[in-house]
């Protein structure tokens, strides 16, 4: 036993490398199912668009750009799902230039998925250039914020937009933030201001700082990074990337704590006192 534990305390570190790696990539490839707890943030969140009457109108700021990808990207999925489901009218748009392109696919691809149509339904109006300066031109007028949508159409001829004028006309407001602006900018530029329901979701590292709006009823639901993104797919009874990635991290974690408990106990059989 003695000389078992030894030759697996001399193991080749890249035996674990590859085993780490395989850990990580089976599960993202065959989802493991397992069990999600959904928290009282994401349940607000996700009661609060399923109880809006039909052809209220969402308003969906997607804050972020590739690089946060991988946490937010899954959120924007479930919601546009959410919302079309419901038939409520998804007014999209970005505050950030580098997440133009991948806001307008993830918006396109959700309404075609629903079978809905493009200024009836729904409308990406695209960049808002001026950070919060967009944020206060939209409450003041959409229509001049915005005179066109991001495929050209005037956006005063949308039957989409039919009495939505400004912020003060939005049923309910949702920005998927990775940092500036984002959702803290909606926050005081615009809820403030204008009086809107307000909710959205961020990265994990930035969820804690939201959490103070969200316990005193400043914002509505608040969805947290990956693991966020994987209870509201839970909710909707939709497993997809985020419920994937999760299986995958849990996996690894795992992992890492047998490997932690192995080496512990072979350190002890193996009787070597240094």
């Amino acid at each position: 036993m003695r000389e078992f534990a030894v030759r697996l305390l001399q193991l080749d570190r890249r035996f674990i490398f590859v085993l780490m790696s395989v850990v990580t990539v089976l599960p993202l490839l065959y989802p493991l199912g397992l069990p999600v707890r959904i928290s009282p943030e994401t349940r607000q969140l996700y009661d609060t668009l399923e109880h809006l009457p039909e052809r209220s109108v969402v308003l969906l700021s997607l804050d972020f750009d590739p690089a946060s990808k991988p946490e937010l990207y899954p959120m924007t999925v479930s919601l546009l799902r959410h919302a079309f489901a419901r038939n409520l009218r998804v007014v999209a748009l970005t505050l950030w230039p580098a997440g133009t392109s991948m806001a307008e696919s993830a918006v396109t691809h959700g309404a075609e998925e629903a079978g809905k149509k493009d200024g009836t339904d729904y409308v990406f109006l695209g960049y808002g250039p001026g950070e919060a300066n967009a944020i206060i031109s939209l409450g003041q007028s959409l229509t001049n914020a915005f005179p066109t949508d991001y495929a050209g159409r005037k956006t005063e001829t949308l039957p989409v937009l039919a009495g939505v004028r400004s912020l003060r006309d939005i049923d309910y407001a949702l920005s998927l933030s990775a940092g500036f602006p984002g959702l803290d900018t909606w926050y005081v530029y615009g809820k403030e201001k204008y009086g809107f329901e307000l909710g959205g979701g961020c990265t994990a590292v930035s969820a804690p700082k939201f959490y103070p709006l969200l316990q005193t009823g400043q914002i509505t639901g608040l969805l947290g990074g990956l693991r966020g993104a994987a209870e509201y797919e839970t909710l909707l009874n939709q497993a997809g990337k985020a419920t994937a990635g999760m299986d995958a991290q849990s996996a690894t974690h795992f992992l890492i704590i047998g490997l932690i408990i192995v080496c512990n106990l072979c350190y002890l059989l193996s009787g070597r006192k240094e």
